[in-house]
């Protein structure tokens, strides 16, 4: 598609790489910050440069942060001896948005999928054990998709625990087969979490 101006055309190109903007929004969004005020879109820009080149990840729990450990770690009213352990940033958020875990996360970075090349040491597996081998955690608590990659790695990483003498919860089923857990209503997510049994992998 030819357009009247080129760095039009470079703008929706750039817009469309963004997950799930097709061509036809990136057009309806890049003719949108065309209309904008000048200084509200350099503070849009400003967020995007900031996000990209500020934004780090926890020593601890490998969670997004602003500094090197994130909020939620260094937060003296949550129960630092539950680990929760989710896939990505999202099942964080989506799990804080049910407000029914008080724990801490950890953050694989992934699952293993070995039809990706995706295996054990590709994520943040290493971590977990030294958190856990420091001492002071009583449980683990699996929070991953009902997938076969979900299980698989769950299967992995209560292999690893149980020698360290930990307690491995999974969440319960309420989360569909085949399901991702940032797609699972807060109420489902919630009971899920509440209702965590031991691990039986």
């Amino acid at each position: 598609m030819s357009h009247s101006s080129t760095l039009l055309e470079v703008a929706v190109d750039q817009l469309a790489t963004l997950p799930g903007i097709g061509r036809r929004t990136a057009m309806r969004l890049a003719l949108d910050l065309l209309r904008r005020d000048p200084a509200e879109v350099q503070r849009f820009s400003d967020a995007i440069r900031d996000l990209r080149d500020k934004v780090q990840y926890c020593g601890t729990c490998c969670n997004i942060s602003d500094s090197s450990r994130c909020s939620i770690c260094m937060d003296s009213t949550r129960d630092a001896s539950l680990i929760c352990v989710v896939e990505d940033i999202r099942d964080v958020i989506a799990i804080e948005n049910t407000r029914q875990f008080k724990g801490v996360y950890h953050v694989l970075g992934g699952i293993i999928s070995p039809m990706d090349g995706i295996g054990p040491d590709d994520l943040n597996t290493r971590q977990l054990m030294d958190r856990v081998e420091a001492g002071g955690i009583r449980e683990v608590l699996l929070a991953l998709g009902a997938t076969l990659e979900g299980d698989t790695t769950a299967f992995y990483l209560n292999r690893k625990l149980q020698p360290l003498g930990v307690s491995v919860t999974t969440i319960a089923r309420g989360i569909s087969v085949g399901g991702d857990l940032d797609q699972a209503d807060e109420l489902t997510l919630g009971r899920s979490i509440a209702d965590r049994k031991p691990y039986g992998g």
